[in-house]
């Protein structure tokens, strides 16, 4: 276990961004294996998303075959173009006839505010989304990367983290891009508000007991935080639906406050559908799978929080945006026998 989405089984992650010369901004996307379900749940008063209905347990199309989170305001969704052309271009999507080629690749996506760190104008576009596929890998890098390039939470820079867990047997994982008009961390003590769901030290720090010398900064207006949670049980829609909810739990207990009228928080759920959930056969089988389901709901809003404690910890400063640990030089915990 590295302790990242990845460790779910066949699940990438790449990332692309710019920076310098005006440009302060990137994409992220979740490549995922065939065959994987998929929802969403938005409680922010601001999103910024793409193919979102058809998500709806009630809707057709059952797959997903990535996700692309981006910066770059509702301008970003195009970065989702350059993601679907990379998927068609290796014949990987919906199949809407006999041809090899006859495919429709599903790329649900949600955007976050980072727009005043770039000069106007520069926002991703569908060559993010491409190049962030051509970069996807089990390993890949955290903080200020792809769609946490811009990202701002509080007055601290936010970022991209993740987290991993095992639970009955199954892996759960989260990657969320932090960037919240809330804050993540105590300001008068310097401790992230979710560093209690910390696991085997994997934050690897002493946290401080002090407050912090913020710059004076203006309120971000627009903001959000999207993320994707992942597992490999063979949920369908609604249950999907049932661990994106979770999802938001998660970011709730990391930034305070959450779900703001100015933010467009978004979590997509995601299950590649390797292990089942229930044996068929199982006594009291639909008793047996909703027991089952919210187990992992609760390994779910813990992942999610401490992927977002990740996410602040690895940012670094831009864009005049300072990170945690300038303002905040913490210590290495020498028990710390895991970490991002």
């Amino acid at each position: 276990m590295n302790n990242t989405i990845t460790d779910v089984a066949g699940v990438l992650v790449g990332h692309h961004q710019r920076i310098g010369d005006g440009w302060a901004t990137g994409t992220t996307v979740v490549l995922l294996p065939p065959g994987t379900t998929g929802a969403v749940d938005g409680r922010g008063g601001a999103p910024g998303t793409r193919e979102t209905d058809l998500l709806v347990p009630e809707n057709l199309v059952q797959q997903v075959d990535a996700v692309c989170l981006s910066g770059g305001s509702a301008y970003g969704l195009a970065a989702a173009d350059g993601v679907m052309r990379w998927l068609s271009e290796r014949n990987l999507g919906l199949r809407v006839g006999a041809g090899e080629h006859e495919v429709v690749p599903i790329v649900p996506g949600a955007v976050l505010f980072d727009l005043p760190r770039s000069d106007w104008g520069n926002r991703p576009d569908a060559s993010f989304g491409y190049a962030a596929c051509e970069n996807a890998a089990v390993e890949f890098p955290a903080g200020t990367v792809g769609a946490g390039t811009g990202a701002k939470v509080g007055q601290l820079k936010g970022g991209i983290g993740t987290a991993s867990a095992e639970v009955d047997g199954f892996t759960v994982g989260a990657l969320a891009a932090v960037n919240a008009a809330g804050s993540a961390v105590d300001l008068a003590t310097g401790v992230p508000y979710a560093a209690d769901h910390e696991v085997a030290g994997e934050f690897g720090v002493v946290w401080p007991d002090a407050p912090g010398v913020l710059p004076d900064s203006a309120p971000t207006d627009l903001n959000t935080t999207i993320g994707v949670v992942a597992v490999d049980a063979d949920l369908t829609k609604t249950e999907c639906r049932r661990l994106a909810v979770a999802a938001q739990d998660g970011l709730a207990r990391a930034v305070r406050p959450a779900h703001t009228m100015f933010d467009g928080d978004t979590v997509f759920a995601v299950a590649t559908r390797a292990r089942e959930l229930v044996a068929a056969d199982a006594p009291f089988g639909p008793v047996a799978r909703a027991a089952a389901l919210d187990r992992l709901c609760t390994a779910v809003a813990e992942v999610f929080a401490r992927a977002m404690v990740h996410g602040v910890l690895a940012a670094t400063s831009l864009a005049g945006l300072p990170a945690y640990r300038d303002v905040w030089p913490v210590s290495a915990d020498e028990s710390s026998t895991s970490g991002q």
